[in-house]
């Protein structure tokens, strides 16, 4: 029996979302296109979880990513990426 290989998954942030970061603040902002309006804002975390969007990556090499730069304990940064991504679908600022 021929298992399939999953599917991978590329998640890249929405062209109509612009990150800005100063002083260790992220601030993801929607243009006048994006169907959200308001601010996220975040730490150095959603600094690098936008900075993986940007050029496309999926949720394991965010994980990745995010493991080698901070220490964290054990399924602390799985938790943090999934909360994310599942935000940043909500308001729309992820094209899969």
């Amino acid at each position: 029996m021929i298992v399939p290989k999953e599917k991978v998954i590329r998640l890249k942030l929405n062209e109509n979302f612009i990150v800005h970061t100063e002083n260790g603040e992220t601030l993801l902002v929607p243009t006048a296109e994006a169907s959200f309006s308001g601010i996220v804002r975040g730490n150095k975390t959603l600094g690098v979880i936008l900075g993986c969007l940007e050029n496309g990556a999926t949720r394991d090499e965010i994980i990745r990513v995010l493991d080698d730069r901070f220490e964290a304990e054990d399924g602390d940064i799985e938790n943090d990426v999934d909360s994310v991504l599942a935000r940043l679908r909500e308001i729309g600022a992820i094209d899969a």
